[in-house]
């Protein structure tokens, strides 16, 4: 690992500060995100890798004029921003911490399940990707994959409280799943499983307007940060009545890479966008802000801190199972929530005055910065 070498170089404890890491690694992969991403967007244009933006479904695309503005916008941006995320980890983090590698697993498969679903659709004529069991199958794999190996590590190292569910504000009660035997050991995997590909797909539905999923990500992101590096760290864990996680403030350093890719794809996301993220961005960057959960052992707090990712794949979900159960009906007036905003004005009614879409972006943000503030704000409330 680079840092490492260059503190032995050095003599200097420099490179062994997490706080100094992250900061670089945010810094690192910002201006690599900026590099590649001109670069790529380029050769995107070049190839004529664009979405087509005419698919509807129970919640079609708004038919105006910033819709139809966009086409022939290049998508699959994700890649430069995945690729920057994951060399910037690999210069600044730790490579012999589990949470670090199976991080890496995790972003590197649902990179790959979402590199291949928006290369079919945009390189084959009238393809629409591989097909949504495909893509869960993949997802699954390698989510089972990495808790499968997450699980192998506790057994070895008699973690068991790696194994326990958290409750938030409560200050002694937490679920602890290894005293069941077995089945405790499903239903962790289980729960686990759902919160990794839910907040995968979730970010995934996000990704509908220039800049909304991608700035609420770097918000979340953030807030993640601060909970892993506390986790990782005995004597502010122990102060905050949090649950000690050891080496999990290394997840840090991910999560200032994470910030850092993010700002610089945002740099061609914002509006009007000159590329879109795509499901090989959003989909693993969705996991990986679930793992970071996970890891700082604060699962049921990431539907406070993602909760605009939660929303948008809630009303998608209520959506259709409105729609199957009514014969057609419709639950919102459109599905997710910035379509609904977007066209009518309102998510239940409509005949209000369309939201445009910088404004339902920004103020998407300020509920995703107030959520991840109110998250924060239960470190000591407890």
């Amino acid at each position: 690992m680079i840092p490492i070498l260059l503190d032995n170089l050095s003599q200097s404890d420099l490179f062994g500060y997490i706080t100094f890491r992250m900061a670089m690694a945010g810094l690192t992969a910002f201006l690599l995100a900026i590099w590649w991403g001109g670069i790529t967007v380029r050769w995107l244009k070049s190839k004529r890798v664009v979405e087509d933006l005419s698919a509807t479904d129970l919640s079609p695309r708004p038919d105006i004029s910033t819709h139809k503005a966009k086409e022939g916008t290049p998508t699959m941006g994700g890649s430069f921003l995945v690729g920057a995320f994951l060399a910037s980890t690999l210069l600044w983090a730790r490579l012999d911490n589990i949470h670090v590698i199976l991080a890496l697993a995790l972003v590197a498969g649902f990179a790959a399940v979402g590199f291949v679903d928006d290369w079919r659709k945009l390189t084959i004529p009238n393809s629409k990707g591989i097909s949504a069991l495909s893509k869960m199958i993949g997802l699954s794999l390698v989510t089972f994959a990495v808790l499968g190996a997450w699980l192998y590590y506790v057994h070895v190292t008699d973690r068991m409280s790696m194994l326990e569910l958290y409750l938030p504000v409560m200050k002694d009660i937490q679920i602890s799943f290894a005293t069941w035997g077995v089945l405790g050991l499903a239903l962790f995997v289980a729960f686990e499983y759902v919160l990794i590909v839910g907040t995968s797909n979730a970010a995934n539905i996000t990704d509908g307007l220039d800049g909304l999923c991608v700035g609420c990500m770097l918000i979340a992101g953030l807030a993640l940060s601060v909970f892993c590096y506390v986790a990782g760290r005995y004597d502010f864990a122990a102060y905050l009545w949090l649950p000690y996680v050891p080496d999990a403030s290394e997840m840090a350093i991910l999560g200032g890479a994470l910030c850092g890719s993010c700002m610089g794809f945002l740099w061609y996301n914002s509006h009007p966008a000159q590329v879109f993220m795509g499901d090989s961005g959003s989909l693993p960057l969705g996991g990986l802000l679930a793992w970071m959960a996970i890891v700082s052992k604060q699962e049921l707090v990431l539907p406070l801190i993602g909760f605009v990712f939660y929303a948008e794949i809630g009303s998608s979900f209520l959506q259709t199972r409105y729609y199957k159960a009514t014969g057609g009906k419709r639950l919102f007036t459109c599905a997710p929530i910035h379509h609904g905003l977007e066209r009518h004005g309102g998510i239940f009614t409509a005949g209000a005055a369309p939201w445009h879409e910088s404004k339902i972006v920004i103020r998407a943000w300020i509920v995703a910065a107030v959520c991840a503030m109110a998250g924060l704000g239960l470190l000591k409330l407890r």
